[in-house]
This record gives C-alpha cells, structure tokens and sequence, in this order.
C-alpha cells in the first residue's frame, strides 16, 4: 500500500466540489475502464489501453496518451502492480530518443515512430507521483525519480523549442517548432519538473504557454470572451492546420485545456489560469450541463464531431473538462453539479470508448478531490 490509499481526498478552500461527489463514482469508472480499455494482448508482457472503436487508424491500437492516462490513474489509485505495467510497455516501445512511440498497432508493430508530448509530460508527471506515492522503484531497474528525471531530460531537450521560438513546447519530438498544440499545456506539470530537474527553464515555458493561450482568445477567432482554444495554433496563436485534414476547432483535444489549467489553479493558485477558466465557465455554464455537446467553432457555434457514429449521451472529455473549470468558483456550483451527474453514469462515451472512459475517470478523480500534486 502506498502513502496515499484512495481515497484521498483533498479539498482546496479555494475550489468548488460537487455537492454528490461520491469515491464510489470513482471505482466504479475505474473499473469499467479496466474490463473493457486494459488488455494484456499484444503487449510484450506488460499491459496496454486499447482502442476498440476508434475513428482514426487500427482497431485495438494503442497510442501512448492512453498509457500515460493509465499511469495517471493508477497512482491516483494506488494500483502500483498495473501502473508498473503500464510503464513497462512505454518502455518497450521507446524510441531512438527514449521517448514512447506514440502508435502501436495491436501486433506489436510500431505504426508511428514519432513521440507525442502531451503523454510525455504525462508519463514524466506520474514518475513524480509515483515515487511520491510509493518510493523506491517498484519493478523498474531504477528509482521512479531516476525514471522522472530522465523523462524530464528527455522532453526539455526534444520537445522544448530552442532556437525559433524558445520555450514553446512542441508537439512531439519530430514536429516544426511553429505549432502549438494549447490541450497540451500542462503549467502545473512544468512547475514540478523545475523543481525535480533543477532547471528554472521551465518556468519560461509555462511564461510562454500562457502568452499563446492569451493571443488565441482574440476578436478575429471570436473567442475573446468564450476560451474556446483551436486545436492548433501556431507561436502567434493563431490557428493552424497541423498536418492534412487536421482540425482547427474546439474539439475533442481541446477540451482538455480546462482541465490541465484547473489543475494550475488548484495547486498553484495561477491568477492566469483562474482569468482562463472564467471565460470557458461562464460559456458552458450558460449552455446548461445537459447540453454540453461535443465540439464548438472558437466563436461558440456548435461544431459536433463529424467522426461520432451514431446518436450517443455525450462525451466526457467536454463535459469533464468544463466541471473541471468550473471548479475555480461556486458562482457555477449548479452546472459542476449537473456535469456530475452526467459523469457519473459512466456513459458519456461518444466517438471513442477509449478516450472516454479514460476521461470519465479522470475527471472523477479531480472533482472528488482525489486527483492532486501528492505531497513530497
């Protein structure tokens, strides 16, 4: 048993919290996600996320955000046995750079040789968590702080601009240093790895990053006042189309930018992050919690997912990103209590079961107060 068993709560006097929120809510997700997401198939004797019904590429694949929100969720749960496997997958399919292959197929085959950050930062964070929770290094070679650190390392000189624009953080390890992803930017995660590493140069990228944030919200994208962030945008924030086909919406990556910056506000208090989080409550607790949908254009129109199959309840990465947000005032206690109670009915899973299952979970955590920077 580690250092935190769940539940642990935490409850910030500067956050608001679900009137119903229930650590029950929290295991019965959790274990939804492991019967249907988890798989030891294919997995070179580790485990993995699968992907059963997603829009995009192979069935059963994996990519590595889902293993990354594997190992969110376990130390959260104090499940070290499956946040080892999860992390000795990740490391089997490391690349020349040491970072995970962000595209496995179900067979093994790295369809993908590139590393995506936003699972890099994640997986680096949950080391952190990690030793923080159970010391030591589990079934690893080396410490889960030796593992934290290179991790760290890794990123800093790969996945952090250098040249061109210094310190806006990449998208990957193969991307342009001229794109910028905003459902990526995890300041609170930054803070820590300053901390960790012993290098300030993070802090200027969490300077950077919300400097971007705030040129995206401008009166030609029509989301001054909503926050409603493009998926991609470029150093000047303005939006971008990444790649071929690449979506430059509020869609389903952006909707988790509410939640990274709860995350700022709750264990930093960042007067940038509330000022953010403001303007994407104000916006969805106008709609109603019951109609949370499932993509908007910047200037707030509805913009659904073109790739949901069919008519489904919804999807939790919207309606968990907007609680989470909604968690920096009590002005909006009666919306984060609605989007509650559409969560925790464990069906908010259009487009991808995967990725929403994950999020049912996570956003869980956060709005129980059981997902938090453990204490050192």
């Amino acid at each position: 048993m580690g250092r935190f068993p769940f539940p642990h709560p935490r409850r910030l006097a500067h956050c608001s919290y679900p009137a119903a929120a229930d650590h029950g809510d929290v295991l019965r997700a959790f274990r939804a996600f492991r019967e249907e997401i988890v798989t030891a198939d294919g997995a070179r004797g580790f485990l993995r996320t699968r992907r059963p019904d997603t829009p995009d590429g192979v069935a059963n694949s994996t990519v590595s955000e889902g293993i990354a929100y594997g190992m969110l969720m376990a130390v959260m749960l104090d499940e070290q046995a499956l946040f080892d496997a999860f992390y000795g997958y990740a490391l089997a399919f490391a690349n020349e750079r040491g970072l995970m292959c962000w595209y496995v197929a179900p067979d093994e085959r790295a369809l993908g040789t590139g590393a995506a950050s936003d699972a890099d930062e994640d997986i680096a964070w949950s080391l952190v968590m990690a030793h923080r929770q159970w010391g030591g290094r589990g079934a690893l070679d080396a410490s889960y702080l030796d593992h934290a650190r290179r991790q760290i390392d890794r990123i800093w000189e790969h996945e952090v601009d250098h040249a061109a624009f210094p310190f806006l953080f990449k998208p990957g390890d193969e991307w342009r240093p001229d794109v910028f992803n905003p459902s990526y930017f995890s300041p609170h995660q930054y803070r820590l790895f300053a901390e960790v590493s012993g290098n300030a140069g993070w802090l200027a990228v969490v300077d950077r990053g919300y400097d971007i944030i705030d040129a995206s919200l401008n009166e030609a994208s029509g989301n001054r006042e909503n926050g409603l962030v493009p998926a991609w945008c470029d150093a000047r924030g303005v939006p971008v189309a990444a790649f071929p086909g690449a979506e430059t919406n509020y869609q389903t990556d952006s909707a988790r930018l509410p939640f990274r910056l709860a995350q700022d506000f709750a264990y930093y208090r960042d007067a940038r992050a509330r000022a953010y989080l403001e303007k994407t409550s104000s916006f969805f607790a106008g709609l109603g919690a019951g109609a949370v949908g499932d993509g908007y254009y910047t200037d707030g129109r509805p913009c659904p997912d073109r790739k949901t199959a069919q008519p489904d309840h919804g999807s939790a990465v919207f309606v968990g990103g907007a609680a989470a947000g909604a968690m920096c005032s009590p002005a909006y206690q009666t919306f984060l209590d609605g989007c509650y109670a559409r969560l925790r009915t464990g069906k908010l899973l259009a487009r991808s079961r995967y990725y929403n299952h994950c999020w049912t979970v996570l956003s869980l955590l956060m709005l129980t107060g059981n997902f938090s920077e453990l204490p050192g």
